[in-house]
């Protein structure tokens, strides 16, 4: 399995009515945490330690709230907010 990200819970909800261009940048900087991970995680599945803290992320327009899930392999993003700045 390779690493991915998706969003998760009420952040699906919440992309509905979001403006596109916000969800590209929070698409975009999604990837890079993915990317990010995967270069500090190599072997996700074997990882036997606790998750790493989470965190918010501003990007153009809001911001939103990830978790990385290293034994899934992937990046959640849970809480996206847009604020039209």
């Amino acid at each position: 399995m390779s690493w991915t990200w998706e969003y998760a819970f009420s952040a699906v909800e919440a992309t509905r009515t979001a403006p596109p261009a916000f969800l590209t940048e929070v698409e975009h900087k999604a990837a890079e945490l993915v990317r990010a991970a995967e270069a500090r995680y190599l072997h996700g599945r074997a990882y036997t330690r606790d998750d790493p803290k989470g965190g918010d992320i501003t990007v153009r327009g809001g911001m939103f709230t990830y978790q990385t899930v290293v034994r899934s392999e992937c990046v959640y993003v849970v809480q996206i907010t847009y604020l039209g700045f």
